[in-house]
């Protein structure tokens, strides 16, 4: 199995986001096929940006007939 390998500083630049976002993204196990290797994060060359869970507002979302 032959992969070409990005690091999380380098899918951060692609991502627009932080290298520190990466690195959680990659330890809750939201990037695809990432591998963890001496304390740091190896990502596949073209592994698409994983979609952001949290709310824009920083809150949950209001329980249904509460709103």
């Amino acid at each position: 199995m032959n992969f070409d390998w990005i690091t999380p500083r380098e899918a951060a630049e692609k991502w627009g986001v932080t290298d520190r976002r990466v690195q959680v993204l990659c330890a809750n196990g939201k990037v695809e096929g990432v591998v963890r290797l001496k304390g740091g994060w190896l990502i596949p060359k073209g592994t698409p940006k994983p979609q952001d869970g949290r709310t824009k507002s920083g809150r949950k979302p209001a329980a249904r007939g509460q709103e």
